[in-house]
This record gives C-alpha cells, sequence and structure tokens, in this order.
C-alpha cells in the first residue's frame, strides 16, 4: 500500500508538473493559464458624464493598471447644485471598494454608497480609459 500511495503521488505531481509546464512567467503573475494582457500599465485619467435631475453633470476618474488590474482609483467631483456635491462625494468615498483589485474587463459600476447616477459618468471614463489603455 506505501508503494501505491508512493507511486499516486508521483504520478499527481508529474501530471501537475505537465500542466505548469506550459505556463509562461506572466500567467504565473496574472493568475490565468494562457489569457494575455490586453492593457498597458500605467495611470490614466479621464472625465465621465451624466445627466441628472438637474442636467448634465462629469466626474474626472484616474485608475492605475497592473496586468489590467485596478490597483487604485480616483474620482473627482465636479458638482453644479448642492444634491450633485452630496451624490458625487458619497460615490468617491465608495468607488475603491467596488474596483480596486478587479479586472478592469469585470467592471460594471452601478450604485455606490446610494449614488446611482453617477456610476454613469464612471462608466463613461472606464470606457475611455479602457481604450486609452489598450495594448
Amino acid at each position: 500500500m506505501i508503494t501505491a500511495r508512493s507511486s499516486l503521488a508521483t504520478v499527481a505531481g508529474l501530471s501537475i508538473i505537465g500542466v505548469l509546464a506550459g505556463c509562461t512567467a506572466s500567467d504565473a503573475t496574472t493568475g490565468s493559464l494562457g489569457a494575455e494582457n490586453d492593457y498597458v500599465d500605467g495611470d490614466y485619467t479621464a472625465s465621465g458624464s451624466y445627466v441628472s435631475p438637474n442636467g448634465e453633470e462629469t466626474i474626472d476618474v484616474t485608475l492605475s493598471l497592473e496586468a489590467g488590474t485596478v490597483t487604485a482609483v480616483e474620482v473627482t467631483p465636479n458638482p453644479t447644485n448642492p444634491n450633485t456635491e452630496m451624490f458625487q462625494g458619497q460615490f468617491a468615498g465608495g468607488i475603491a471598494a467596488q474596483v480596486v483589485g478587479r479586472h478592469i474587463d469585470e467592471l460594471d459600476v452601478d450604485k455606490v454608497a446610494g449614488s446611482s447616477l453617477t456610476s454613469g459618468g464612471f462608466n463613461d471614463a472606464l470606457e475611455q480609459i479602457k481604450a486609452d489603455a489598450a495594448a
């Protein structure tokens, strides 16, 4: 029995080595087998717009990307009235928890910290950033 277990462990170990032999260094970094990074690392900024009950509003979004993953985000509000100021401020304070550590292609922000309309501006800016960062 001990010999059979040892042989089984050896076969299992060789199988894992065989699978890993096909990996590249970047695969190990991204955690995916065969997936390529479609984005250039760096910091990107874009303005996004959306329509609120008070008219058109904008926010500025800065994302830091590494291997397509968001490592930092900053939203700068550009409010035109007190309500917008409140909602954009709430959004800016809560967005990092929603996007940092996630791949940029997985992002589809809906409602953050009670602010639902501001996400339209964020998603607009995100599309511009994706285009700018494309490899």
